[in-house]
């Protein structure tokens, strides 16, 4: 009787109805007591986003298709240059001068040139211009002469 007293409602119901078979669950829920979950209220001023279901996924088949070569000998050399200073070039060290595709490399430039103008080049350099523009001096070997090639190029 002086449980009762401090028992709430609910309580009460649930113990009377509870029954000698149900003893020890009554009990325990008498010594645990009977709660509700409350709300929570936020004061934080970040958001934290709750944790979502993550389901297995089955594995998609890759779709790899193999590499295009876009620079071939037509597309890594743009167009000769034929300014004053590569002239001189072209006359003294046997250099000629070249604009070429910004992505393209030494060993390209030089494969292009030999297989377009049937030469070979001793070395190669390049350099990128303030426009953005790759420039690269071909240095020909011994064998040929930078003017012939000019000529046959339509540079003089």
């Amino acid at each position: 009787a002086q449980l009762n007293k401090y028992l709430s409602l609910r309580s009460r119901k649930r113990v009377t109805m509870a029954g000698s078979g149900k003893a020890t669950s009554v009990a325990k829920s008498l010594t645990k007591g009977i709660s509700k979950k409350g709300t929570r209220i936020h004061t934080g001023v970040h958001f934290y986003r709750g944790k979502t279901v993550d389901l297995p996924r089955s594995n998609k088949a890759s779709k790899s298709v193999p590499k295009k070569n876009t620079l071939d000998k037509y597309s890594v050399i743009k167009y000769p240059l034929t300014t004053e200073s590569s002239m001189k070039l072209i006359e003294d060290s046997n250099t000629l001068v070249f604009i070429v595709d910004i992505k393209s490399n030494k060993r390209q430039i030089r494969s292009a040139v030999g297989e377009m103008y049937n030469i070979e080049c001793d070395k190669v350099n390049t350099l990128i211009t303030p426009k953005g523009l790759k420039k690269a001096y071909v240095k020909l070997s011994k064998d040929y002469d930078a003017l012939d090639v000019a000529n046959r190029v339509g540079v003089i």
